[in-house]
């Protein structure tokens, strides 16, 4: 017996056996054995909660009532029915659009800055970093004192530089149209950071060889990056775009810590109503009802970024 059999026999003799050795062989087990515990964990995590806030919004749940009666649709037409719901899914939509766009834009500069080698790069990466690092609560703490209506830095410099005129003063979170790109400003801060990492990351996969072909070729830098290098990370950058939507859609931490709503709901987000509604204001089956109106909002998302980003790793 030649020395490579020898050792694929004792090999063999030590492979484990019973239940544990079977499902080592079987990879289609093995492989749902190993998917389990995250499964689980997410089913515990997350499919609780939504099938619970499915119950309290077929209800008249309160945070003070001991019992709770059935009572169908009658949330879901009470919401509709208001015009809060309507101003406050417009500016879900505005925000995380307008925002979305400036990210994408953002950071492909980064990312295309990045890929260069250059003195300090890791530093660079760090300040770049540091938005998504930091808590998004204690980041909005400090934008809403840089867009305080007495002591912002924003206004300050500007009347400093000649840039505003002494009678101009503008209150950020007091102006309805202020208030709206202050929340765009934040949240374009927060999720560049992650936008930047994941196109990086599709630009650095790109072969060289393509790169030399198009400057061989006489491509310029606009051609090239229109031409080439946008088509190659359009999956990827799709994938960037579904996160960022995903996060600015869900979130009212921005919101919630700047304008609280203001002035007068003109900067309301179906995040931030659902918390007004349901925890501060004790209507927990109200609160509920409007939650859910942003499933099937991001689930139609979801699957129309993953098709797209399909169809063009295809092509």
């Amino acid at each position: 017996m030649t020395e490579a059999a020898f050792k694929s026999v004792a090999a063999a003799q030590r492979a484990p056996t019973g239940f544990l050795g079977r499902l080592a062989d079987n990879d289609r087990w093995l492989v749902r054995a190993m998917l389990a515990p995250a499964i689980l964990y997410i089913a515990l995590l997350v499919g609780f909660p939504f099938l619970l806030s499915l119950w309290y919004s077929l209800t008249n749940v309160t945070v003070a009532s001991p019992t709770m009666q059935f009572v169908g649709l009658e949330n879901f037409r009470r919401i509709i029915e208001s015009g809060t719901f309507w101003l406050s899914l417009w500016n879900t939509v505005v925000i995380t659009l307008v925002s979305q766009l400036l990210v994408i834009v953002f950071a492909h500069f980064l990312a295309m800055a990045l890929v260069a080698d250059f003195r300090g790069k890791w530093l660079v990466r760090l300040l770049i970093l540091l938005p998504w690092v930091a808590p998004i609560s204690l980041g909005s703490i400090g934008w809403l004192w840089i867009f305080d209506s007495i002591y912002s830095i924003i206004n300050w410099t500007a009347r400093a530089l000649g840039l505003f005129d002494p009678t101009f003063w503008p209150i950020w979170l007091g102006q309805p149209e202020l208030a709206k790109a202050s929340i765009i400003i934040v949240n374009v801060w927060r999720i560049t950071p992650l936008a930047t990492i994941i196109i990086l990351a599709g630009l650095t996969s790109i072969p060289q060889d393509i790169h030399d072909a198009a400057a061989v070729d006489g491509a310029g830098f606009w051609r090239h990056q229109f031409q080439i290098t946008a088509p190659l990370i359009l999956p990827i950058t799709l994938v960037a775009l579904l996160f960022g939507i995903i996060f600015t859609f869900t979130d009212m931490i921005v919101v919630f810590v700047l304008t609280r709503g203001g002035p007068y709901d003109t900067t309301q987000v179906i995040a931030s109503w659902a918390y007004f509604t349901g925890i501060q204001g004790g209507d927990l089956a109200g609160g509920a009802a409007i939650s859910l109106f942003l499933f099937p909002v991001l689930v139609a998302v979801a699957i129309m970024f993953l098709w797209f980003a399909k169809r063009a790793e295809v092509t």
